[in-house]
This record gives C-alpha cells, sequence and structure tokens, in this order.
C-alpha cells in the first residue's frame, strides 16, 4: 500500500524531534508489560534508541501495552551489563542508576540536559552489583508512602519526563543538542517508511533508495519488492 503524503509528514514531524542524547538501559526487565511500557514512555519523551539487557540474551517479547511502540524506538541489545555500560559510556553517556544504596541521591539533584542514560534493573532484585559500581551516579526517587519503590516502568517514565523537562525549561540548552540529522536522519525516515523494504536492502547489502519529497521511494525495485511498498 503506498504511503499516503499525511502519513509521511506526521513520520517526518515525530523523527524531528527525536532524541540521540537521552536513553535506557534495562537490565534483566523480563515482563513484558514492564518492557512494552518502558518502550511506549521512550516514543513519547522522544527517545531515539533504548538498550537492554537480557537474561540469557532471550529474544524479547511485547503486549498491547507498547502500542506499537517498538516499531518507532529502537532496542539495541547487547550481551552482558558491563559491555553495555561500556558502549554508552563511550559514546558520551553520563550514567544514572537507580538504586536503594546509602549513597544514592535524590534525582532531583542533576542535571539531565547532557548526555544521559538511566539504567534500570530487574523487577525484583533491581541493579546488579556489577551495574551498580559501574555507573556514574546512584539515584532514588523518594517515596512517602509505606513501599520502597516505584514499578520500573513508572520509574522510567518519572527519570525520562524530568530529563525532558529540564531540558524545555533550561534557556542554556541548546535546542538543536541530540537532534538528529544527515545521514542517520534519512537512514531511519527510510526504515520508518519502508521497514520490508529496508529489511531487504540489508539482506542483499545495498543502500536504501532515496525518496522523493512526498515520500516516495524514487528508484525502480523489483516487482517483488514494489507490493511491499
Amino acid at each position: 500500500m503506498p504511503l499516503l503524503p499525511r502519513r509521511f509528514e506526521k513520520i517526518k514531524s515525530v523523527l524531528k524531534h527525536r532524541i540521540s542524547n537521552l536513553t535506557i538501559l534495562t537490565e534483566e526487565i523480563e515482563k513484558p508489560h514492564n518492557l512494552s511500557a518502558i518502550l511506549r514512555t521512550c516514543d513519547a519523551v522522544g527517545v531515539l534508541e533504548a538498550h537492554a539487557v537480557f537474561r540469557d540474551n532471550k529474544i524479547p517479547t511485547f503486549n498491547s501495552t507498547a502500542q506499537g511502540s517498538q516499531k518507532w524506538v529502537k532496542l539495541s541489545k547487547h550481551e552482558n551489563i558491563e559491555r553495555a555500560i561500556k558502549s554508552l559510556k563511550q559514546k558520551g553517556f553520563k550514567l544514572y542508576g537507580t538504586n536503594l544504596k546509602e549513597d544514592a541521591k535524590d534525582y532531583r539533584a542533576f542535571d539531565y540536559t547532557g548526555a544521559t542514560a538511566f539504567v534500570m534493573g530487574a523487577e525484583k532484585w533491581g541493579l546488579s552489583e556489577s551495574a551498580s559500581h559501574l555507573v556514574d551516579e546512584s539515584i532514588f526517587i523518594p517515596m512517602r508512602g509505606m513501599v520502597q519503590s516505584l514499578n520500573v516502568s513508572v520509574a522510567s517514565a518519572v527519570l525520562l519526563f524530568e530529563a525532558l523537562r529540564q531540558r524545555e525549561e533550561s534557556s542554556d540548552y541548546p535546542r538543536s543538542s541530540g537532534k538528529i540529522s544527515g545521514l542517520l536522519y534519512h537512514k531511519t525516515l527510510f526504515e520508518w517508511c519502508y521497514p520490508e523494504v529496508a529489511d531487504w536492502c540489508k539482506r542483499n547489502s545495498r543502500a536504501y533508495p532515496e525518496l522523493d519529497q512526498h515520500g516516495e521511494i524514487i528508484e525502480n525495485l523489483p516487482r517483488s519488492i514494489k507490493f511491499r511498498c
């Protein structure tokens, strides 16, 4: 089915507001509704890419809670938490791990306008000892009730929206910071518009075709591929 112009404009509008220097890293979050809710929040905030480590490298599943967000937020899977954290640090991210350690600080005490990654632990036991030692700062969300912590998906939402709030309200925060452009923009735009064609291009080790101003593929593709457009 052809991509309608209105759909193309909507995709471009959403992509224009995606943020590349704000992300979340989950460690062994197993429940589909939690992972789905986290990705839904990432989409709502404008996170371009999320990261995850799964127990035994299991393939993640999503339920209706995601509302299709997994199609719009890339989820990069890492072999273990050590490699995941190292990779993010090499990209310039500062990592904030949620836990209840004695040296953990109120999450509101930090500035999240720079490259920020929130590290969230598993539902039952939180961050692993290794992750707790590797993050740059330990943070917590203050509780006034009987429970000590929020559900991991709710906590993720609190932290991501706080980072977004700070960026929107800071007069010193450059509006272009974290916005994607150039090759990454065009690559992501094509994958969002034509995911099946993008998969075909990857399998055949070929570049993505160009799009015209209306979102139509300019190149004359094989007949079997055209039906996927």
